[in-house]
């Protein structure tokens, strides 16, 4: 049974609240999505399962900007280090200045992604829960039991707290920060807070102290016992996290802990998730690593994003670059497995249920595929009309929707060779003259160039599997190996020594252009 069914079978048939939640500091990464999608396709499974479910997404706003992210102002944004996210002025570099704040600047971005990934959960902001009150009662309790807190802390995460700590943190009257106070005093109805100037290390507070009330907006509570006082107040019942928080003794384990022992009940259903890597780097949306979910959003169909995230189980990382090697492999992946839908009965087996909660609706419309890594390939052949060439490489007529998702693979395709693709995964063809790099070619490539050049004349039909198979071929016949083979054709073409699919290459290329340019190489006019 695929993971989420499986939630959903387990789960009970009480009413379910799936969360999920992300402080928007900058740029969110497409790291991100993988929760988004996780808990997606979770609410899908369980509405599918017969199930009454809501899922919810907030945007921790009230955290603290924590460092000013490389794209942005430093001299700009840096006097708001400290401040609560929402507090913070929205960038206005990319004309998006309808976004009020900081923290709806970046999410409205983020939330533009959910909508073309058909991802539609109610949104919620922190600042509203803690301005409007809605917190007030989960800010006194965990006040009142700060002992129990700091207990908990010590106990699961070794984590020591000084006996006048309380879990709170006020924005601080005079200097607008949220990052650098401490709360050392509760008396039922004001806390006793301190700006400390060396209370963390990147930004320093102002030194101001006094009491004041901890309701209606004033600070928030640490985002552990935040997160717990989010599960009571929300009645969230379904809630994963990142593997980084999930460890033993980590934040997740913390929360349950508070949850248990100071409001006396379970914690929402909880399943780890790994990381999404880019080249084995975890992605961070302050410092800049990795590409941003817009970005990568524009790139790619969307049901192939989501495919992205649902391939692999939650559990597995996800090591992603928008590379030809990578972006092919994800396209023809997603194609094989829609072409054993169409093979199949109509039934959606284990393996074919990523395939099916990638769809943006619950409805899988197959298509007849037409080969990504083909069209890179013939974008990059001058003066080629590319319509007609889909049409002539199409086994049988496409119908409108074969088109769409041709249409759809072309604009994909030209964006990833405009903005993605390395100089060496690009074809540059020497049309107009030989390539200066066949001096390196030795007597036996020489030798299986002419042969090739003598096979293809007659060869039919010109396609791609036809044209690798017979160069395989000559390759056994001459007992040359077949990289050092290969090696030959494309450093006749392309003056380099390696390439895409050898047969695939020269089928984009005229029949007579290829023969002529081997006979020209391996029979030279002063020979």
């Amino acid at each position: 049974m695929f993971w989420a069914d499986q939630i959903a079978a387990e789960s009970s048939d009480r009413t379910h609240i799936v969360n999920d939640s992300k402080t928007p500091s900058g740029r969110v990464h497409v790291g991100s999505l993988r929760g988004v999608v996780i808990h997606d396709v979770i609410y899908r499974a369980l509405k599918q399962a017969g199930k009454t479910v809501r899922f919810i997404y907030g945007v921790d706003d009230y955290d603290a900007l924590d460092t000013v992210p490389h794209y942005l102002n430093a001299e700009q944004f840096s006097p708001y280090l400290g401040y609560p996210l929402c507090n913070v002025p929205s960038p206005q570099e990319s004309g998006r200045s309808e976004a009020s704040d900081y923290a709806k600047y970046f999410m409205g971005e983020f939330l533009e992604v959910f909508e073309a990934l058909g991802v539609e959960p109610q949104i919620y902001y922190l600042r509203d829960l803690y301005r409007s009150g809605q917190l007030n009662e989960s800010i006194d309790l965990f006040l009142k039991n700060a002992h129990l807190v700091r207990e908990i802390y010590l106990q699961v995460s070794k984590a020591k707290r000084p006996e006048n700590w309380y879990p709170f943190q006020v924005i601080c009257e005079n200097c607008g920060k949220i990052a650098t106070t401490t709360v050392s005093d509760y008396n039922g109805s004001e806390v006793f807070y301190t700006c400390q100037p060396d209370g963390v290390e990147w930004v320093k507070g102002c030194g101001h102290s006094g009491w004041i009330s901890p309701f209606d907006g004033r600070g928030k509570l640490p985002w552990k016992v935040e997160w717990v006082a989010k599960w009571k107040l929300l009645g969230i019942t379904i809630e994963l996290a990142g593997k980084d928080h999930s460890q033993k003794g980590g934040s997740r384990d913390v929360a349950n802990g508070l949850c248990r022992r100071i409001l006396q009940q379970e914690p929402p259903f909880h399943s780890p998730y790994e990381f999404i890597l880019v080249n084995g780097t975890k992605m961070s949306s302050s410092k800049g690593v990795g590409s941003s979910a817009k970005e990568i959003a524009a790139l790619l169909p969307p049901e192939l994003l989501r495919f992205l995230m649902l391939r692999t189980r939650p559990k597995s990382v996800i090591n992603f670059a928008p590379n030809y090697e990578t972006i092919t492999r994800l396209f023809r992946d997603y194609d094989t497995l829609v072409q054993k839908f169409k093979e199949g009965t109509g039934a959606l087996s284990e393996e074919l249920m990523p395939l099916f909660y990638a769809q943006l609706s619950d409805r899988l419309e197959p298509y007849q595929a037409f080969d990504f890594a083909t069209l890179i390939s013939l974008l990059q052949i001058p003066h080629l009309d590319m319509h007609s060439e889909i049409i002539s490489r199409s086994p049988s007529p496409l119908s409108d929707r074969d088109w769409q998702v041709v249409n759809q693979r072309l604009e994909t395709a030209r964006q990833w060779l405009e903005n993605y693709a390395d100089e060496e995964e690009k074809l540059v063809l020497y049309l107009d003259q030989i390539p200066p790099q066949i001096e390196q070619l030795t007597p036996e490539q020489l030798k299986y160039l002419a042969i090739v050049a003598e096979r293809l004349a007659s060869l039919e039909p010109w396609d791609g599997e036809t044209l690798q198979t017979t160069l395989f071929a000559i390759t056994k016949e001459i007992d040359l190996k077949q990289p050092i083979a290969f090696q030959a054709l494309y450093l006749s073409f392309l003056g380099k020594e390696r390439g895409p699919k050898a047969g695939a290459l020269l089928s984009y290329l005229d029949r007579q252009f290829v023969c002529d340019r081997l006979q020209a190489i391996t029979q030279p006019p002063n020979s």
